[in-house]
């Protein structure tokens, strides 16, 4: 699904990834750990096209594609999502009517037909449940005046609706309360399937309590230092990442 071979980039003149080797198979869900600042969120936006980092060395394949040669649209119509980890408010635009747009060009990315009105908002309704989203929130301005909370339900919504082939998440626990922690969980294990992959990134090991993942790796100062099952997770959770910082990249 995605493979990742000594990636290495910067911004400006400061030196953050220094050889990211991960690769993840079709239907599994990695989870990347680490402290602040050891370029665990600068992976995700390099995978999801942004431009203010420049890539220095390596690669990264998307089912066999070069997924840094393409544009940022062509890697959404490719299947990859991103979940932010501060979410965009779009005035102006309704959530219905930009998800509506979002959703047929993905379906047409994909050789399907648009989906109509009666459709759309049916399956709106369903995957809003999932996570637990108020119905009144599809039509207003997307994630303009939302709480928190609110707009990570709402990234974990548009997953749903756009069912990509991989997510990436990052850091989408940070600031939710228990019971928003357990609503965003719940939509991603309902759209755990063979087909599609997750990647998660996260601080703190309690989400991985409700999305069990199949690898956790650890990334410190820029480089992946150690991978495991869960119980590395758990092990995190006991110890910090101090005792990581002098190891070397698996």
């Amino acid at each position: 699904m995605l493979k990742i071979q000594n990636l290495q980039a910067r911004i400006e003149e400061a030196e953050i990834l220094k050889g990211i080797d991960l690769e993840m198979g079709q239907g599994e869900v990695h989870a990347i750990m680490g402290p602040n600042g050891s370029g665990k969120s600068t992976l995700a936006k390099i995978l999801a096209g942004d431009e203010s980092y420049a890539v220095t060395g390596g690669g990264v394949a998307l089912e066999g594609e070069d997924l840094l040669a393409m544009e940022p649209e062509e890697r959404a119509r490719a299947g990859l999502f991103m979940g932010f980890q501060y979410p965009v408010e779009i005035p102006g635009v309704s959530n219905s009517y930009f998800l509506k747009a979002a959703v047929n060009a993905a379906r047409q990315a994909r050789g399907e037909a648009e989906i109509d009105p009666v459709s759309f908002l049916k399956l709106a309704r369903e995957r809003a449940q999932w996570v637990q989203l108020d119905e009144s929130l599809l039509n207003r301005p997307v994630n303009a005046g939302f709480s928190g909370g609110e707009k990570k339900r709402n990234e974990i919504f548009h997953m749903a609706m756009l069912e990509p082939r991989l997510a990436i998440l990052d850091e989408t626990d940070s600031g939710l309360d228990i019971d928003a922690l357990r609503a965003v969980a719940d939509g991603v294990n309902r759209m755990r399937s063979p087909e599609r992959s997750f990647l998660i990134i996260t601080h703190y090991q309690r989400l991985l309590n409700y999305i069990v993942p199949d690898h956790v790796h650890v990334m410190v100062n820029g480089r992946i230092v150690r991978s495991g099952g869960k119980e590395l997770a758990e092990e995190l959770e006991r110890t910090g990442y101090a005792l990581f910082d002098d190891e070397e990249a698996a």
